[in-house]
């Protein structure tokens, strides 16, 4: 298994390299985004065919971990594609403290490294023996649940942009409502499932890694505070507002 697991963080290295050398190429780092999410469809079915788990296990873990993946990269990157060459202010945001290619190369080999981290439950599905009990089918439902939610908040976003009546302002749409970020609050808990239906392999506890990385980075890097920190200089007032009424991460009923 460790092999297989070396095996893995050499292929993200040489992909995230190669990646890295396009995104310099088109002068957008976007594409980082699209390369990370896609990475576990990359990795889990790699896993799958190599280890010697059961069946029935494998399948699931690995087609829950390729259905996530192949939905979030696939909406990065139309995303990304609708607004290139512009490139997405947390990159921008990068480029001013980072100046030159180097340090981002560095960065592009980190999220590899993190791929591989992430994939870490899918290597363990597919060393496990045993077929899908109570634990596990209890985590890949909330994993199911999770990757619903972020999907309809994605939708619900995407329409609000999409009618030009609302340019300019604060989606509290649906979701939205609850939560200024129901897609990072959903992707955490997709994690948080993903975690729990580990729990009953070897060493399971181990990917208590996974959701707790990305709650730092979603709430502490990357994700929530440039995603504001835009939002508040295009939008003023208005998301200050919404700042002052609606939670940031977990859901909860608006305040008055």
């Amino acid at each position: 298994m460790i092999t297989w697991l070396l095996i893995g963080l050499v292929i993200a290295v040489v992909a995230f390299a190669i990646v890295w050398a396009i995104c310099v190429r088109v002068k957008n780092y976007s594409f980082l985004d699209v390369a990370w999410s896609y990475g576990v469809a990359v990795l889990a079915p790699i896993y799958a065919w190599a280890g010697p788990g059961h069946l029935e296990r494998k399948i699931v873990f690995t087609a829950l971990g390729v259905l996530w993946s192949l939905r979030l990269g696939t909406y990065i990157l139309l995303r990304v594609l609708r607004h290139h060459p512009a490139e997405d202010v947390r990159y921008e945001t990068l480029r001013q403290r980072w100046p030159g290619a180097g340090m981002f190369l560095l960065f592009f080999e980190m999220q590899a490294v993190l791929v591989v981290i992430f994939s870490l439950p899918f290597l363990l599905a597919a060393w496990r023996a045993m077929p899908l009990r109570g634990v596990a089918i209890a985590g890949l439902a909330i994993a199911v649940l999770a990757l619903l939610g972020e999907s309809l908040a994605d939708r619900q976003m995407k329409r609000f942009k999409d009618d030009s009546a609302n340019k300019g302002g604060v989606c509290q749409a649906g979701l939205w409502r609850y939560s200024r970020h129901p897609n990072y609050f959903f992707e955490f808990l997709f994690w948080v499932g993903i975690c729990i239906a580990s729990l009953d392999t070897p060493h399971g506890w181990i990917t208590i890694v996974c959701p707790v990385l990305m709650y730092y980075f979603l709430t502490k890097v990357t994700g929530i505070p440039l995603t504001e920190e835009y939002s508040l200089k295009s939008r003023g007032d208005a998301y200050r507002e919404y700042q002052r009424t609606t939670n940031a991460f977990f859901p909860w009923f608006p305040r008055t």
